[in-house]
């Protein structure tokens, strides 16, 4: 039996949750609430298989709530249902710990499938959401891709810049002027789409290093 946990505060999808699920074969219905709060408190006691759970909660949200109960029972599977399709949400949501992302539109058979595939070590998103998700790794390697835009002077800038020195020490060193280290960290910045020196140094560590 694949024990489910329900958390969504309108009563009329709630009930509707717990009768598909209730009455599914494999499936038990553990629980259901009306907020994260109360979530909060009883999941890490009755250990579910799978949380259902909305993001837009009265009180603390559903993102937040996965957090907490991650941070205590990291084996239960989160499985967002939600009206929210933009990016913000989603990725807010797989980064908290959720595994899968359902949109409320979705069929009650399709519920189901996507409950048992999660169970099974899968990860179900609905058709827009995983383009949403391809979508967004591919802006992400193109932003690493970026990063062999850089000149060989760039990358020398950098490298320095990560081992700590100061603007003038690595004029110094490359026989350069200030306002040239200057003007090559600015391109280094636009290059690899970082706002901060601590940014590009993270960058540097994660890709070039």
């Amino acid at each position: 039996m694949i024990a489910v946990s329900i958390v969504e505060d309108i009563k009329d999808v709630r009930d509707s949750l717990q009768r598909i699920i209730g009455s599914a074969d494999g499936f038990l219905c553990l629980s259901a609430y009306s907020n994260a709060e109360e979530a909060l408190i009883e999941l890490p006691t009755l250990n579910p298989d799978i949380v259902l759970m909305d993001i837009n909660l009265p009180g603390m949200n559903g993102i937040e709530c996965i957090k907490k109960v991650k941070a205590v029972c990291p084996q239960i599977q989160f499985m967002m249902f939600t009206i929210y399709e933009d990016s913000e949400q989603v990725f807010d949501a797989l980064a908290a710990g959720a595994s899968g992302y359902l949109l409320k539109k979705t069929p009650k058979e399709k519920i189901l499938e996507a409950l048992k595939e999660l169970y099974e070590g899968g990860s179900p998103m609905s058709a827009h959401i995983a383009r949403k998700v391809v979508s967004h790794f591919q802006k992400e390697k193109q932003v690493i891709d970026s990063g062999t835009e850089l000149s060989q002077r760039e990358k020398e800038v950098l490298v320095l810049l990560a081992e700590g020195l100061s603007y003038k020490m690595i004029a110094d060193r490359l026989g350069l002027s200030f306002h040239t280290v200057n003007t090559h960290t600015k391109n280094i910045y636009e290059k690899l789409h970082v706002a901060s020196l601590g940014e590009a140094i993270a960058y540097y560590y994660k890709n070039l290093h």
